[in-house]
């Protein structure tokens, strides 16, 4: 069984949780997040308003840990990895999934607490980045920190790949048409980024 540890319950970190609780090959045994305590934790996975309410059996809080059916996961809530102890949660590998450290440098300290690989779950401007079907074949297990690229680029390689490989191309052009995320403003306001995000 493969031991991940989760930093960053937003909905990222809380769809890798539901899917490694669902597929029993994956069991999440640490996960950090330094603005939502354990009760709300409870609740937000419990509740989804895309994939509805969790079914596969119980989720509460009990002794400082968050338990899912059978898994008994840690709670951290440390803003800097590097404080994180994944060993003491045996914690092998980790997935970064906060949005905030997606270079080598930043994403790197999770090996400091004793995680021996790092996926960031976003795209990375250094960080080696895997497509499954497309170039993951070509992972080197001396990497310690790898990027799985972004949504658009997990739903367009694939289908590439094949075009590409069976008839060739010479160029394309692609437009995303995207759910919105947890980051998009639903009504106007400020925004910290462009003017045009606040819209």
């Amino acid at each position: 069984m493969v031991k991940i540890g989760i930093n960053g319950f937003g909905r990222i970190g809380r769809l890798v949780t539901r899917a490694a609780a669902q597929g029993g090959k994956v069991e999440v045994v640490a996960i950090n997040d330094p603005f939502i305590d354990l009760d709300y934790m409870v609740y937000m996975f419990k509740y989804d308003s895309t994939h509805g309410p969790w079914k596969h059996g119980e989720v509460k809080a009990e002794g400082g840990k968050l338990v899912i059916g059978k898994m008994h996961i840690m709670v951290f809530h440390e803003r800097d990895p590097a404080n994180i102890k994944w060993s003491d949660a045996g914690a092998d590998y980790v997935v970064e999934s906060t949005g905030v450290f997606t270079t080598i440098e930043k994403a790197s300290a999770h090996l400091k607490g004793g995680a021996k690989r790092v996926v960031i779950s976003a795209p990375s401007a250094d960080a080696p980045m895997f497509v499954m079907g497309v170039n993951h074949e070509k992972y080197d297990n001396s990497m310690k920190v790898v990027s799985n690229a972004s949504c658009t680029t997990n739903c367009l390689a694939p289908l590439a790949k094949v075009i590409n490989d069976n008839f060739g191309i010479i160029e394309g052009l692609m437009s995303t048409v995207h759910a919105i995320t947890a980051t998009q403003k639903t009504v106007d306001g400020p925004s910290g980024k462009l003017w045009r995000d606040g819209r």
